[in-house]
């Protein structure tokens, strides 16, 4: 499995920690940045670790900002892209299960080192449910595809 992972300059402790945790893991990890201590802007980020997910470089993504907002309405922005903002156990778990989450964004001013690598763990294991949960997700696709209205 390849990770792709970036953060910004609220994001970039909890971010060190995420990909100690993934290499000890053994999972392969494309660090789109920052790697050290510097503004930036977040969209700048979002974007190519989206990018890398919807081409399918990488299987997942992992974005860290301050709240984890900004990150997701960034990378939301990307077709093919489900950004789901966490915070908690249930809702990672949930998103993968119902949504078919293929980015979490963490909150690195919000979340610990301890709960954000259980809870990326848990992201990276739970496998989307489908059935009545494989409808909805296509719905959503239609929308981004411009077929609903």
């Amino acid at each position: 499995m390849k990770i792709a992972i970036g953060c910004d300059h609220g994001g970039l402790d909890l971010k060190k920690e995420i990909v100690a945790h993934l290499q000890q893991s053994g999972v392969e990890v494309a660090d789109f940045g920052i790697h050290e201590y510097q503004s930036v802007n977040y969209p700048d980020i979002a974007l190519p670790v989206a990018k890398a997910v919807a081409a399918g470089e990488c299987e997942r993504g992992i974005l860290v900002c301050g709240t984890g907002i900004g990150m997701s309405l960034a990378a939301n922005k990307v077709k093919g892209i489900r950004a789901a903002v966490c915070s908690d156990h249930y809702s990672v778990k949930y998103t993968r299960l119902h949504n078919d989450a293929n980015i979490l964004c963490l909150g690195g001013r919000v979340v610990g080192p301890g709960v954000a690598t259980e809870m990326v763990d848990l992201f990276l294991n739970t496998p989307f449910e489908g059935g009545r949960h494989a409808l909805r997700v296509q719905m959503i696709t239609d929308i981004e595809n411009g077929e609903r209205s």
